[in-house]
């Protein structure tokens, strides 16, 4: 499902947290998450853990970020709840995980087995710096996880350690390496900072492409903990296309884009031969938020509606006080009903949410 016809939008209320909860009037009577502009959302974003292995300039500060209490992250057995609440009464059907760095949980292998188990079956993936993803890969496909997407942003260890202020190139490559050997489909994903890696775009794709791989290149977004994000020195979509286009040949994918983030081309070589594909993500200079079906649960249990809310809806303190599948389905249809018509990057009063990347789950 992806648009329904809807009214005006109404401001969200104050709703309980262990009885039904009352909903918009306005709010048509469908039982998927709805938003007041008709987008449907049916793909979940989780958080399993702010926490990181990495120190990427784009996310995180140098010395890190506090990391939240044990106690304030979701349980194994809370995330197959609201997981499973999502997937039989909300209509979810696809599942990301994420982070910070997810492979950081341990029981990892179990959430994901969990999920696998509902009825529905969602399709499960997992964004990951694969840091350590050589040795879990065979478990976690075991377990069920469909897909893979692995963050990279060049294939230099000197540039590699400069961006992510981790010298674990190697580590990364034997983790890709290990999920292309399990896995039908490995994505990467990649973001471009002018005057460090832009230069390495088309090597990056043509690594990828020898290897059966889909690169996705990501605009860099005010998602970084510094709030150094600077749009004028951002690089485009326009210039990763002119980037690429100087080696490869680019044209429309046939395949619809039916929602996802990832505009894609197919890549040809000077003979015309096809390659393979690869997609770009401009969240800032092309947005694709009136087709956004995507709602997304941090790691402690908060309902985000964008990436750029500033505002979000507590799941997991009325699960712990003992609230039903209902009500805790009802607050988060509140909470996806009274989502924006967009991010706003490109209005004159937009404001960098607090909160960063590694703490929302991407």
């Amino acid at each position: 499902m992806g648009v329904v016809s809807l009214g005006m939008p109404a401001p969200r209320s104050a709703a309980p947290t262990t009885g039904p909860v009352a909903l918009p009037s306005e709010r048509p009577a469908v039982p998927g998450l709805v938003d007041s502009f008709g987008r449907v959302a049916t793909d979940l974003r989780v958080s399993l853990t702010d926490r990181c292995n990495l120190r990427c300039t784009y996310c995180m500060p140098a010395e890190g970020l506090p990391a939240l209490a044990r106690e304030q992250v979701m349980s194994r057995e809370e995330i197959a709840r609201l997981v499973g609440i999502a997937v039989a009464d909300l209509g979810v059907r696809q599942v990301r995980f994420t982070g910070g760095e997810p492979l950081l949980r341990k029981d990892l292998a179990e959430i994901v087995a969990d999920v696998a188990a509902l009825d529905p079956r969602p399709e499960i993936s997992l964004t990951t710096n694969a840091v350590g993803l050589e040795h879990r890969a065979r478990t976690l496909r075991e377990a069920g996880l469909d897909r893979i997407n692995v963050s990279l942003d060049t294939l230099d260890p000197d540039t590699f350690a400069t961006m992510a202020r981790r010298p674990f190139l190697e580590r990364t490559l034997a983790g890709i390496d290990a999920a292309a050997g399990l896995f039908d489909l490995v994505k990467v994903n990649a973001v471009l900072v002018r005057g460090v890696n832009l230069d390495h775009a088309a090597d990056l794709l043509s690594w990828c492409l020898e290897r059966g791989f889909e690169l996705r290149f990501i605009e860099q977004m005010p998602l970084d903990a510094d709030h150094a994000w600077d749009r004028a020195a951002m690089v485009t979509a326009a210039e990763v296309r002119g980037l690429l286009g100087e080696r490869f040949a680019l044209e429309p994918d046939e395949e619809p884009r039916d929602g996802a983030p990832a505009e894609r081309f197919v890549v040809r070589g000077a003979g015309g031969e096809r390659l393979g594909r690869v997609g770009i993500i401009a969240s800032v200079t092309e947005p694709f938020c009136a087709d956004c079906r995507r709602t997304r649960l941090t790691a402690e249990g908060e309902v985000r509606d964008c990436l750029f809310a500033h505002t979000e809806t507590d799941l997991l303190g009325p699960l712990r006080a003992g609230a039903s599948d209902r009500t805790l389905a009802d607050l988060w249809r509140l909470a996806m009903w009274g989502k924006r018509a967009g991010h706003g990057m490109n209005d004159a009063g937009f404001t960098q949410p607090e909160r960063t990347m590694s703490a929302i789950g991407g």
